[in-house]
């Protein structure tokens, strides 16, 4: 291409179309993403309808600063011996896999259409902003190195389709990965989750219909095959699409790097879930709880909690790979069609990573989505949400989304629920059918029950708590109902801790949203009725200046054990107990009057010394 192009295109944020492109000799094109704007949807820096080809082996095309390519879905083909340059920026260390899905293809002969993507012919080393070598793969003790780069193969694997640990696929460095499918490679001595590693991803750029197999019940390792953003709406929304992807969900690697070990059985990591309702305006993702894992790749009972922050977003940027569930035997589209402009550190795009991130939406319509400062999604009014954390001790963390719309059946929601990818020996989820759920949603009502299921491997004390509470009415409370108690506990009041042996609770633990058998809580201020401690005296005060008839009164401690168990009988006006014997915490007093109707109330014992 003419030099003047290339100096509008460094200086100035224009934006290029072109029917056909082709760029000969030596000649080369530089975009510079700094200036461009991705709040306009479908405008991308550089926009080509039809195919692009970079004939001699030294014609390129530079991609710098998140700057994109789309191309139109009518394309013949890219074709061409030259390449285009695309930086990528891995976010793990050298114990720790990213998973991948390249931009490129190898150039090896003049082909039209995509060819596979091949490690050693791929993947360069940056030497200046045009300028870069090919990688290099002589590494020591399994580590690769950051400069000069050089990348172990030991770690380079492949996934489509399969089930088990044995199904992964060595590619090495001189393997091959079709276009859509993905990858896993470790990252470099040195580089750290903030800092990461440069990779020039160079050959020839993917475009047009891209296949990908699916099989039913078994995980394909597919991502983002493009340079440029993909739509994970307008991809998992694909009528192709909807019914061979299982839920409508993508899962993400995340591995705990505070661990500086290869060895397998020191791993903790796990998949984090997301999904994205067919309007685009609802995203829900939920991170892992991290498993562990046996020499032979099944997992360990031993478990621990993402604490990186690290969320997927409807923007899937260029190179992120992930892991897909079959619903059917099929093969899944990934089309030019899906692709847009969009920045990775856009407030809706993210490698898997935690940066610096704009906080607010863009202007137009298909970039709605914003976030709180606690990196939650601000949801639509006409949905409501929680999330519920399950501490297993003080060792892991599962949390539980639900959300809730007038769309939503008793039965799958495709877009608006994920399953759980693998569970925790000692584990949480929500039940549905015979599946075990990490996000799901019902049509909010006021009598609706949700069971909450729980494995436990050993004795040990779980804690409850919520929170992203959304569009609930302020003195709508929600309860987690101990029914082995028939005890309530309003959890947007306070949490709840509990200790239990060892065994399978599939019918102990649900949400409610009110209490069944229970006097409201207006009728309870008509009657003036009240529960109070009285620290100053050590003792427990019940109020009842309406007389009405009490049969019994059940202090329970914060764990939900049963301290007592007062028998009334009658209607007295001030009924008071000794707590001097008790130690000091929140306790839950449950009433129960003669009509069955109960009440809880949280009480504080704080004795004096």
């Amino acid at each position: 291409m003419k030099k003047n192009l290339i100096f509008a295109l460094l200086l100035c944020p224009i934006y290029m179309s072109f029917a056909q492109l082709t760029v000969r000799n030596d000649a080369y094109i530089f975009v510079d993403g700094t200036g461009f704007d991705d709040t306009v949807a479908d405008v991308a820096p550089l926009f080509v309808t039809d195919n692009i080809n970079l004939q001699e082996a030294n014609s390129t095309i530079y991609l710098r600063n998140e700057a994109q390519i789309i191309q139109g879905i009518k394309s013949t083909g890219n074709s061409g011996l030259g390449k285009l340059s695309v930086y990528q920026q891995g976010t793990v260390h050298n114990y720790a896999y990213n998973y991948w899905a390249s931009p490129v293809g190898n150039v090896s002969t003049n082909t039209t259409g995509n060819s596979a993507f091949i490690p050693n012919q791929n993947i360069f080393d940056v030497v200046d902003l045009t300028n870069s070598n090919l990688a290099g793969y002589a590494t020591s003790g399994y580590n690769g190195t950051s400069a000069p780069l050089n990348i172990e193969s030991y770690w380079l694997w492949k996934y489509n389709p399969g089930t088990s640990y044995s199904d992964w696929i060595f590619v090495g460095q001189s393997g091959t990965v079709d276009a859509g499918y993905g990858f896993t490679m470790k990252g470099t001595t040195g580089s750290t989750p903030a800092s990461g590693q440069l990779y020039d991803f160079r050959g020839k750029p993917n475009e047009g219909e891209i296949g990908a197999e699916v099989t039913l019940g078994q995980e394909t390792l597919i991502g983002n095959p493009f340079p440029s953003a993909l739509d994970a709406k307008a991809f998992i929304h694909d009528a192709n699409n909807v019914p061979l992807l299982d839920t409508g969900s993508l899962y993400y690697w995340e591995q705990d790097q505070s661990v500086s070990s290869h060895v397998l059985v020191d791993y903790r990591a796990g998949y984090g879930a997301y999904t994205i309702d067919a309007s685009g305006t609802l995203g829900s993702y939920v991170p892992p709880a991290f498993n562990a894992y046996n020499g032979d790749g099944t997992l360990n009972t031993a478990g621990s909690t993402s604490t990186t922050g690290k969320r997927a977003r409807r923007y899937i940027p260029v190179g992120q790979g992930y892991m897909v569930k079959g619903a059917a035997t099929g093969t899944l589209l990934i089309s030019d069609k899906h692709r847009v402009f969009y920045k990775k550190t856009g407030v809706n795009s993210e490698f898997y990573r935690t940066t610096s991130q704009r906080s607010t939406s863009n202007d137009a319509s298909e970039y709605q989505m914003v976030y709180n400062d606690n990196g939650y999604q601000i949801i639509p009014e006409a949905f409501k949400r929680f999330r519920l954390n399950v501490d297993f001790g003080v060792a892991y963390t599962r949390q539980l989304l639900h959300n809730f719309h007038d769309s939503a059946t008793p039965g799958m929601d495709y877009g608006l629920e994920s399953k759980v990818n693998s569970l925790l020996s000692a584990d949480a989820n929500w039940k549905q059918g015979n599946d075990a759920y990490v996000t799901k949603a019902d049509k909010f009502e006021i009598e609706l029950i949700i069971p909450i299921i729980l494995n436990i491997d050993a004795p040990q004390t779980l804690k409850f708590r919520l929170t992203d509470v959304q569009n609930f009415d302020n003195g709508q409370p929600i309860f987690l109902h101990d029914k082995d108690n028939d005890l309530y506990v309003d959890l947007r009041q306070q949490d709840f801790d509990v200790i239990l042996p060892i065994g399978l609770y599939s019918n102990r633990f649900e949400i409610t949203f009110e209490e069944a058998n229970t006097l409201s809580s207006d009728e309870f201020v008509d009657n003036n009725f009240n529960v109070l401690q009285n620290n100053a005296n050590a003792e427990l005060v019940v109020l009842n200046p309406k007389n009405l008839k009490i049969n019994s009164i059940e202090l329970f401690d914060i764990t939900g054990k049963l301290v007592f168990n007062k028998l009334v009988n009658n209607t007295t006006t001030r009924l008071s107990y000794s707590t001097k014997n008790l130690s000091d915490g929140v306790y839950l007093v449950k009433t129960t009057l003669s009509n069955s109707n109960t009440t809880t109330k949280k009480v504080i014992v704080a004795n004096k010394k």
